[in-house]
């Protein structure tokens, strides 16, 4: 990973809520089943390690969760692990939701518009011609 996407998830880690705390019990395959179950719907993930009760330092915990689940570690602050892991679902979802939708060809529109063009003048001059036969008459 470079350090410009590394920065890109960073700046989007701040925005997110910790999606749940490690404490006294420390690692475990709970934890471990937890952060592979919050992959399956999110890329970014942020966890709060509590700083007074757990057994580890927030490194360490990082470190054993992106062992186990396959992850990477984007940043540790204070008591604050920030975990990436690609989800090609994820991407193949958002791809269809951001799909372009069928377009005109814009010689379609242009010709549209024109047609509509020619119609307003085509009503204007009739106009203009009924009322100039009554004026006449």
């Amino acid at each position: 990973m470079t350090s410009k996407e590394r920065a890109q998830f960073r700046a989007q880690a701040n925005s997110l809520e910790p999606e749940f705390q490690i404490g006294k019990g420390g690692m475990s395959d709970g934890v471990v089943n937890q952060t592979l179950d919050a992959f399956k719907t999110k890329e970014l993930i942020k966890i709060k390690v509590l700083l007074d009760s757990a057994p580890e330092s927030p490194r360490e915990f990082a470190d054993k969760l992106s062992e186990k689940t396959g992850s990477e570690v984007i940043q540790i602050i204070g008591g604050v692990i920030v975990l990436y892991k690609k989800n090609d679902e994820l991407e193949n979802k958002a791809a269809k939701k951001k799909a372009p939708k069928k377009t005109k060809p814009l010689a379609n529109v242009k010709a549209k518009r024109a047609a509509a063009a020619k119609r307003e003048a085509d009503e204007k001059k009739a106009k203009r011609d009924f009322y100039a036969k009554k004026r006449t008459k």
